[in-house]
């Protein structure tokens, strides 16, 4: 994963919205993207974004294109959309809402990453982590909070579905101790 500057990952996020945009089915859609879109572009100095640009350039995230009326384009490369989604990703689940009541389930991830993908292995270590998973093995996390989606969608993103199980169970025989770390739900 790149390490973006906040105006890096906002021009990025911006650009795959109007992905988003051009993809959108319906008008209600494309009029809630549209203005998630103009909001944050708004946020952003002008100064702060042609630094961020030259750099996405460099980077080879977005592709630079002036056109023939001196205006610029920016294209999100295949690298830039795949960047762009991560952070999506990471973004929705920071701001993931949990349920105020808990369904009693538990979900657990476990997974085998191979080592030549030990870089897709440390950021699903750290997005479980930081979605508040509690480890319980080496390659085994648990959630009372039904974050199957977005730990599916990370999964999708680096293509590694034969690596990563998610399991909703019902009961762990060790629950009294997994509990006292989640004690919202106790």
């Amino acid at each position: 994963m790149y390490n973006l500057s906040p105006v890096q990952k906002k021009i990025l996020l911006v650009l795959l919205g109007g992905v988003a945009l051009g993809m959108s089915g319906s008008p209600r859609q494309y009029f809630k993207t549209l203005r998630a879109i103009e909001k944050d572009w708004k946020k952003i100095n002008q100064h702060s974004f042609n630094r961020s640009v030259g750099s996405l350039s460099r980077e080879k995230l977005v592709e630079k294109k002036i056109l023939s009326n001196g205006s610029m384009k920016l294209i999100l490369t295949k690298e830039g959309k795949r960047q762009a989604k991560l952070w999506s990703l990471i973004n929705r689940s920071i701001n993931f809402k949990k349920p105020k009541l808990w369904d009693k389930k538990w979900r657990i991830v476990i997974f085998d990453i191979p080592e030549k993908d030990r870089t897709f292995r440390d950021i699903l270590r750290s997005h479980l982590r930081e979605l508040n998973f509690k480890k319980l093995q080496h390659s085994v996390f648990v959630s009372p909070y039904p974050f199957e989606k977005v730990i599916l969608d990370l999964v999708e993103l680096y293509s590694a579905k034969k690596y990563v199980r998610i399991i909703t169970a019902t009961k762990i025989d060790n629950e009294k101790k997994i509990k006292k770390y989640f004690p919202e739900i106790s």
